[in-house]
């Protein structure tokens, strides 16, 4: 595990500003578990919203349920207001595919049907594989595909970012091929020249930017 080099404590006076912005008359903030509560809890205090804000949690609705079935204590929405009618502002510390959004706005849907669902986050890293976007997110960032990005709160309180790329993750060689003899013909898997993979267009390039 390594430090991301970036203020999660400067970010979040951006998000502050940002989610000020999208507030309505009666808006509940909700902060998907666990960062995105954290987040939440914060942010109810600064802007001096009244009551309590809502955490929600995605293990309900994922969508890999069936596959890796629920842990023990995994279910922590706890929404301590009325859904029904009222104007939502969910909170995320990190945007990536966009699945684990969709279900919290499924399990959100149980509770009542409300007058409208805004998503901001502290970071956007990109990689969505459903077309879900945040109305404000206080930072972009590329990451490898393999690397998980969370955020961490200290006993203080006060936010930091953690990356961790998983074991199997990381990058493996490729095994050694065996000599080949000097009289056997070299046979050259994939497509032959002048093909779509010759022309530069159609390589794949890591994005500089999101």
């Amino acid at each position: 595990m390594s430090s991301l080099l970036l203020d999660a404590e400067a970010l979040y006076a951006d998000l502050l500003a940002g989610v000020r912005m999208l507030l309505q008359p009666g808006s509940a903030l909700v902060g998907i578990w666990s960062g995105g509560a954290w987040l939440a809890e914060r942010l109810q205090r600064d802007l001096k919203i009244d009551g309590e804000h809502g955490v929600i949690s995605s293990a309900l609705h994922r969508d890999d349920f069936g596959s890796r079935g629920m842990a023990a204590g995994a279910d922590h929405t706890r929404l301590p207001f009325e859904v029904e009618g009222r104007h939502i502002v969910l909170i995320d510390d990190v945007l990536f595919t966009g699945r684990t959004t969709r279900a919290v706005i499924n399990e959100l849907f149980d509770f009542g049907r409300p007058a409208s669902v805004t998503l901001a986050v502290l970071v956007d890293r990109g990689g969505r594989e459903l077309p879900i976007q945040p109305a404000f997110s206080a930072a972009r960032v590329a990451l490898p595909r393999g690397q998980r990005l969370s955020l961490a709160r200290d006993e203080a309180g006060r936010f930091s970012f953690d990356i961790r790329t998983p074991p199997d993750a990381l990058e493996k060689k490729p095994p050694a091929q065996r000599p080949r003899r000097a009289d056997t013909p070299a046979v050259h898997r994939g497509p032959a020249q002048g093909g779509a993979d010759a022309d530069p267009r159609h390589r794949g390039h890591l994005p500089v930017g999101q």
